[in-house]
């Protein structure tokens, strides 16, 4: 609310003239957080006891379960891992003749650092920090080192150079290297001061690179915030949803992270949540807007001050996530958490977030988008105007 704006206006009398403000004030947008149940209860206190949610409960541990990598995962995962990781401490601490590139630091980041990695993804992700500049030749030449030194190590350790051998294949991120059924991707970014070095034609991508020192802010952070289990647990329950849903598709990792540590920890007691009171609890408030326009959403502890994780996301991607989120809510409202789990399937193969269904007599249909991308027309005449004075489009 803007105070004192008609005084303003009208100027202050006893100061000559026909007066003015004292100063002119930037317009400030005020972002409005969506109404969440949690916080607001001690000012809405419940007049009944809450619903039994046991049924919700054990199909979010089931579902939780069938999300865990398997103990044979974990284990391929594991000794790749720690292979590599050996593999390049050495070229950090003693590179030998080895001069395609100066290594600074090696970081493991991700979800297989943050305990939130899913059964059938079981990829690894560790970023190099280089010393000299990322270009693509020095990336090829430390994938080829890597490579070399992985199947030395292993060879050493009683594995065979034939089906059991280690592969790295170069991308546009760095390289990834699979052993033994697992795969861990190794993400080469460079010192701070370097970036405004990079060259696009010669180096890596700077919103690449950029990327990769953010992974190992977000994993510093959760490793400090986040080590609560029923976090993790929040976590892959929603990385889940996301892949099978496609309106919350767009959600990154970090949004997934951010969101679920949320749910569970900021409430009045500061007390972890039960996760049958979380998973409501992110359903709601995705539907009520939290990653919208003008909502104030989850601020980015790991950016700059005020700025906010959902505004990677466009406007169509945004409005995707309450539409789907508020179909979602009302399904599990009906008693239909298991199809919204993914443990059971809709007769005839229906996606209830995008058609209609009927949940004991109620129908819930999704709703239609509220966000139309609508070009806006091209000025014709201006344009002629400019092409006939000899100006370039």
């Amino acid at each position: 609310m803007v105070r004192g704006v008609g005084r303003a206006g009208r100027g202050i009398p006893g100061r000559g003239g026909m007066g003015r403000p004292p100063f002119n004030r930037p317009r400030v947008m005020m972002l409005r957080p969506p109404f969440d149940l949690v916080l607001a209860e001690p000012a809405f206190p419940r007049c009944k006891p809450a619903p039994d949610d046991s049924a919700l409960t054990q199909a979010l541990l089931k579902r939780h379960a069938e999300l865990c990598p398997s103990p044979a995962e974990q284990s391929a995962v594991l000794s790749l891992v720690t292979k590599l990781q050996t593999v390049l401490d050495n070229l950090v601490v003693a590179p030998g003749d080895f001069a395609a590139c100066q290594l600074e630091e090696v970081r493991q980041v991700g979800s297989y650092k943050k305990g939130t990695m899913m059964a059938g993804k079981n990829v690894a992700d560790i970023v190099v920090i280089m010393k000299t500049l990322p270009t693509k030749e020095a990336v090829e030449g430390l994938s080829n080192k890597v490579n070399e030194e992985l199947n030395k190590l292993m060879r050493a350790e009683g594995g065979s150079a034939g089906a059991g051998a280690a592969t790295c294949a170069s991308d546009e991120r760095g390289f990834a290297a699979s052993a033994g059924g697992a795969r861990a991707r190794v993400l080469v970014t460079t010192l701070h001061q370097n970036l405004r070095k990079l060259e696009p034609d010669v180096h890596l991508d700077y919103k690449v690179i950029s990327s990769h020192l953010a992974a190992i802010r977000h994993s510093r952070w959760f490793e400090e915030n986040a080590h609560h289990s029923s976090i993790k647990v929040l976590i892959r329950l929603l990385r889940d949803m996301c892949a099978r849903h496609t309106g919350l598709a767009p959600l990154t990792p970090w949004m997934v992270d951010l969101l679920a540590h949320h749910c569970i920890m900021n409430n009045p007691a500061r007390q972890a949540l039960p996760i049958n009171q979380a998973f409501r609890r992110a359903l709601s408030l995705l539907a009520g807007g939290l990653f919208l326009p003008g909502c104030a959403g989850l601020p980015d502890p790991c950016e700059a001050a005020h700025a906010r994780a959902h505004t990677a996301l466009d406007l169509a991607a945004q409005d995707a996530a309450a539409n789907t989120a508020q179909t979602l809510l009302r399904v599990v409202a009906r008693g239909g958490h298991r199809y919204v789990l993914g443990l059971q399937a809709f007769e005839g193969g229906k996606d209830i977030a995008t058609e209609i269904t009927v949940w004991d007599g109620v129908v819930v249909s999704p709703l239609a988008a509220a966000y139309q991308d609508t070009p806006e027309p091209m000025d014709t005449d201006d344009k002629d105007d400019e092409v006939q004075d000899g100006v370039a489009a």
